[in-house]
């Protein structure tokens, strides 16, 4: 579409003005006719019935009257006036009512005429009315009736006092059409429009505005969606598609004595086929040209660290260094711990770098890793720091990469002369179509088994009423040898109360477990980094039976003698939090236990999050629940969400269209991929446009 005229600021288009120009700008964020353009419907209702105010019986429901103004007057109220019309038909009479904008709406009415009356119904003293009706003379409504469904656009109670009612924007966007003429261009080619039946642009966005019918709405609605996603999905494709040919990585060609060695003689288990076929994967990418930039996705326990490993064996075989960087210092140690016996096996030389290692040991951990006689570094953010410098970093591995920054990644390309292969993973399963919007750009892997002899964790819901029970329950556990986790949730904005509720389980359960037969750890974000550390130890140790902690065991703690996790006020957690929670257990041969304590009030999302964990152990199936639930934005934090403000497409409801774009995106850069074909024009002219200004609604009109 002409850009010039899309740009033109909204003050200029008729009917809008300075006044309603501001109040469009400051509560819709609509500057330009393209703004407008792109105020999509927020749903449609259906003109063609009306109501007789005698057939009037929910209140609550938007209705539409044909009747007559009868009566005007102004009452006084407590605070200011309020303006009432007596509305008659046939059948009775009603009051329509408006608290703001009284003298604007005096002037226009007129007494004696038919109006359609449409709004949400109220009953007061047996009488209805009509509060802020949108109120249009029937000779004009018969008029502007194109057909019987009418967009209802997003607003807020500010606008409707300015004036800016529903009729008022779709008058606004009847002019902008009426100004466009015959200035839309095509952004989708057209083998592509053919081969999937789509409307053109012009029609679609005519369509979706003033609809004939809910088949055509429908065709328009399918074909902005796909398109906003087909250029969601083009950008990433193509942006994973030019790092590949611009990006040169390291090419680790052989797989020698260290992978071989461990594979045949140190490997404690058989490895799940989902495994290997990830270890092939990653095979293939760091045996090529590319800088590999793989997402590895696996349920908690599903093994992932021992493919990192893995995957690092063969950059030491190749003779580059290769570093694991976890988010907290716990989860580092633990990892650190949990291949130093396998290093020692191997002759393979590592240390760990965090916040905490002494100046003495930093020393020498930078002067071995500058003359490359330290072979593979574990550590926090503390390995990303300008001083540390490797010889030759060939493989760089992110654990639980949502807690690190796009920015914090990127500084470990600069961690050699070309960029290491990057494998990122995280045990917070992300559903496909999400995964697809936010990681399109990386190489997904993913690890959907467990290893075989791997109990799942029986799940039950219990309220305090059973709490003796519990109790009961956790004794017979610790008598078999077990240990248990008690977790109580921890939020920000009711800080003081939850750690009430903290020190008040802690004294309770230390009555019902006294000492010297029980011993108990406590943890939460109060107490200092080294009681902490202190007290995690001893449980770690099998010293303490009972570790009462808040959520920050979270992710990293690995006791596999520990079977039983208890979660008080299991309702106040978020569904991912729960699941990463029971992964806490479950990690030894013993049957483990989640038992999810709730209070009396639960509500009905809430419910839905506990039956949820009780009805699977599957984290990409309670992920999905989790998206349905909480939206996309909401389940990657603020940070990831940018991609996903979607104007008119859905990835829960559309991820069918999700799959399509991407697929038709995927065949369209194998067989074009610098976008050179002349049936692609619209693509490229589009796809640059794009690169210009950043959202795809700001142009693809």
């Amino acid at each position: 579409m002409n850009e010039s005229y899309l740009q033109t600021p909204i003050a200029y288009l008729k009917g809008v003005g300075p006044n309603r120009a501001d109040s469009l700008r400051s509560e819709l964020g609509i500057h330009t006719y393209q703004d407008l353009l792109h105020l999509f419907p927020r749903k449609y209702i259906d003109r063609t019935q009306y109501f007789k105010i005698g057939q009037l019986q929910d209140t609550g429901a938007e209705v539409q009257i044909v009747g007559m103004l009868t009566h005007l007057k102004t009452v006084s109220q407590k605070k200011g006036n309020r303006l009432e019309a007596t509305f008659e038909d046939e059948t009775g009479s009603m009051k329509l009512v408006w608290f703001r904008g009284q003298k604007w709406m005096k002037e226009r009415l007129k007494l004696g005429k038919k109006y359609v009356a449409f709004g949400r119904v109220n009953k007061f003293q047996q009488q209805f009315s009509m509060p802020h009706p949108e109120l249009e003379l029937l000779t004009e409504h018969e008029k502007k009736l194109r057909s019987g469904m009418q967009a209802v656009y997003p607003s807020t109670e500010k606008l409707s006092t300015k004036g800016v009612t529903n009729r008022a924007i779709i008058n606004m966007v009847e002019q902008l059409f009426l100004g466009a003429k015959n200035e839309f261009q095509e952004s989708l080619p057209k083998p592509l429009l053919e081969h999937l039946k789509l409307p053109t642009k012009k029609q679609a966005l005519f369509a979706v505005h003033f609809p004939k019918n809910q088949k055509v709405l429908a065709a328009a609605q399918y074909r902005l969606k796909f398109e906003e996603l087909f250029y969601i999905q083009l950008q990433l494709l193509r942006k994973n598609y030019q790092r590949k040919q611009k990006i040169k990585g390291y090419t680790f060609d052989r797989v020698g004595d260290y992978f071989n060695t461990f594979f045949k003689d140190h490997l404690p288990f058989d490895l799940t086929d989902a495994q290997k076929r990830v270890i092939k994967e990653i095979r293939n990418d760091m045996g090529s040209n590319a800088q590999m930039n793989r997402l590895l996705q696996g349920d908690v326990g599903s093994g992932k660290t021992i493919v990192a490993f893995m995957s690092m064996l063969i950059g030491l075989d190749n003779g580059f260094q290769a570093c694991l960087m976890a988010p907290t210092e716990i989860l580092s140690v633990q990892h650190y711990n949990g291949l130093l016996p396998w290093c020692k096996k191997l002759n393979i030389s590592v240390f760990l770098l965090t916040g905490s290692t002494k100046a003495s040991k930093r020393k020498e951990i930078h002067e071995k890793l500058e003359n490359g006689e330290l072979d593979l570094l574990i550590g926090t953010h503390a390995v990303l720091e300008k001083k540390v410098v490797f010889k030759n970093l060939g493989l760089a591995v992110i654990d639980e990469q949502h807690r690190f920054g796009v920015a914090q990644r990127a500084q470990l390309w600069k961690k050699n002369e070309r960029p290491p292969h990057i494998l990122v993973m995280t045990a917070t399963p992300i559903p496909r179509t999400l995964a697809m919007s936010l990681y399109g750009d990386l190489d997904l892997s993913v690890i959907d088994e467990l290893p075989p002899g791997r109990k799942p964790v029986k799940t039950v819901l219990r309220s305090d009423a059973n709490r003796l029970k519990m109790f009961a329950f956790l004794k017979d556990q610790i008598r078999l040898g077990r240990q248990v986790y008690i977790v109580y949730p921890l939020i920000q904005e009711s800080e003081a109360l939850d750690y009430k509720d903290l020190m008040d389980g802690h004294e309770s359960i230390s009555r019902s477990f006294p000492m010297p037969e029980f011993q108990i750890s406590i943890v939460h974000g109060k107490m200092k980094p080294a009681d902490k550390d202190y007290e995690m130890d001893r449980f770690v140790k099998g010293e303490t039976q009972i570790m009462i902690a808040t959520t920050v065991i979270e992710v990293g703690v690995n006791v596999p003698n520990a079977s039983v996790m208890v979660i008080e006020s299991a309702e106040r957690f978020g569904l991912s939090q729960l699941h990463q929670l029971r992964g806490r257990v479950g990690r030894g041969a013993d049957q483990s236990y989640c038992i999810l304590m709730t209070g009396q009030k639960v509500s009905n999302e809430a419910k839905t999050r506990l039956e949820t964990m009780c009805a699977t152990n599957d984290g990409f199936e309670i992920a999905e629940v989790d998206l349905k639930l909480r939206g996309p934005g909401d389940l990657m934090g603020t940070q990831q969400s940018g991609i996903l403000n979607l104007r008119i497409a859905d990835v829960v409801r559309d991820r069918d269209i999700l799959a399509m774009a991407r697929s038709f995106a995927m065949e369209l850069l194998k067989n074009d991929p610098n976008l050179e074909h002349p049936l692609n024009e619209p693509v490229r002219r589009t796809y640059i446009e794009l690169a210009k200004y950043g959202n795809i609604w700001n142009f693809i009109s």
